[in-house]
C-alpha cells in the first residue's frame, strides 16, 4: 500500500502563493537510498529564483515540484545495498539533485525525503538539527569558497552580503579559523549591529564609497556572495597574494573589473554548490561540526516557520525582512 507524507508542491511558477501544502506519495526506498524524517530544512535564496521561474527547473515536465535543497533529519529506512549509515542516525544531505534546478529528487520541503545513501553526511549524536540547518548549505558554501583561498589564520577577511545565510556563516568560519579582522559588508545600516553580533571587527555599508572603506590594497580574503556593482572595489580592495571567492550573485552576474587589479599577484576563483558531492559535504561537515561542537562556531540567527508556512517564510525572505536563516520545521 502506498505511503503519503506532508510536502510543499509547486505546480505553476508564480509569487509566494504557488507554494501549496499537500500529501504526496513516497516511493518504495530502492537498494542504494535512505529515506530520511525531515526535523529541519533551511530555506535558500535559490528556492526563490527556481519558484519565480529565473532559474527553470531543467527537467520535462517541471512540475509538480517540490522545492528543497538541503534538509537534516533521522534516517528512517535504508536500502539493502546501504551501509554507510543505519535507522536512527542523525544526518545532513543537500543538493546533489535534492530539489534545485535539477529536480533529480523532490526537496527538502517535505516531512520525508529520499536520497542515495552516498549523498548524506552522517552528524553527532548531541548535534542539534535546527543549529545544523541554519549553517547547512550556507556554511558548506562559506567553507568550500573560503577553502579555496586557503588559509585566514591572521589575515584581513571581508565578507559581503554579511547579514545573509551564506554570509553570516562565512564570518563565523572565519573567526573559528582565527582570521585577524573580520569587516561584513550590509546592504543597509540597520544590519551592522547584527553583523557586528557575530563577532565581527567591523561593518561597512555597502554604498559608492565601499572602495575607500575598504581601502585599496589592505585586504588578504574576501568572500564575495553578493557579485554585481561590489565585485569591483572587492577585488581593488586585495593587497599582492591576497584573493576573491564568489560564491553567489545576488546582487547581479554582470560585474566590472578594473583590468589593473590583475597586475597585481591576485587570485579570484569562486565555488557553486552544484558541485557538492557526498565525499565533499562529508568533509565540510566534519570540520563544521567540530567548530559548532567546539563552541567556536556562531550559529546564525534562525526564523523557526512550520512547514505549511513555506509561503510565508519566501515573503520574508524576497522582502529583507529576516537576518540569518529561515528554517521550516514538519509539525
Amino acid at each position: 500500500m502506498a505511503m503519503h507524507a506532508g510536502a510543499i508542491v509547486v505546480r505553476e511558477y508564480g509569487s509566494p502563493e504557488v507554494l501549496t501544502f499537500e500529501q504526496v506519495d513516497l516511493s518504495e526506498v530502492a537498494a542504494d537510498e535512505v529515506r530520511i524524517r525531515v526535523l529541519a530544512a533551511a530555506v535558500n535564496h535559490s528556492d526563490l529564483e527556481i519558484r519565480a521561474g529565473s532559474w527553470p527547473i531543467r527537467r520535462d515536465p517541471p512540475f509538480p515540484y517540490v522545492p528543497g535543497l538541503e534538509a537534516v533529519g533521522e534516517v528512517v529506512a535504508t536500502g539493502a545495498e546501504v551501509d554507510s549509515v543505519g535507522v536512527g542516525a542523525s544526518v545532513v544531505t543537500m543538493m546533489q539533485g535534492l530539489g534545485g534546478v535539477r529536480a533529480e529528487r523532490d526537496g527538502g520541503y517535505a516531512e520525508y525525503v529520499t536520497v542515495a545513501g552516498d549523498a548524506v553526511a552522517p552528524l553527532p549524536a548531541e548535534a542539534d538539527p535546527l543549529a545544523v540547518a541554519a549553517l547547512g548549505l550556507a556554511a558548506v558554501t562559506a567553507y568550500e569558497g573560503l577553502r579555496r583561498l586557503g588559509p585566514v589564520a591572521g589575515m584581513r577577511v571581508v565578507v559581503t552580503g554579511a547579514s545573509g545565510g551564506v554570509g553570516s556563516a562565512g564570518i563565523a568560519l572565519a573567526l573559528a579559523l582565527d582570521a585577524a579582522e573580520v569587516v561584513g559588508v550590509v546592504s543597509r545600516p540597520e544590519r551592522i549591529e547584527y553583523v557586528r553580533s557575530l563577532g565581527a571587527d567591523g561593518a561597512v555599508v555597502a554604498d559608492d564609497d565601499l572602495g575607500h572603506a575598504l581601502g585599496r590594497g589592505r585586504v588578504d580574503r574576501v568572500l564575495d556572495t553578493v557579485g554585481g556593482r561590489l565585485f569591483r572595489p572587492c577585488v581593488a580592495s586585495l593587497r599582492p597574494g591576497g584573493g576573491l571567492a564568489a560564491v553567489g550573485t545576488v546582487g547581479g552576474a554582470d560585474v566590472e573589473l578594473d583590468a589593473h587589479a590583475l597586475l597585481q599577484p591576485v587570485t579570484i576563483t569562486g565555488y557553486g554548490s552544484e558541485s557538492l558531492d557526498g565525499a565533499a559535504l562529508r568533509a565540510a561537515m566534519t570540520t563544521i561540526c567540530t567548530l559548532l561542537a567546539a563552541g567556536e562556531l556562531a550559529v546564525p540567527e534562525v526564523t523557526q516557520l512550520p512547514l505549511a508556512e513555506a509561503a510565508r517564510a519566501h515573503r520574508l525572505l524576497e522582502e529583507h525582512q529576516v537576518t540569518g536563516r529561515i528554517v521550516l520545521v514538519p509539525t
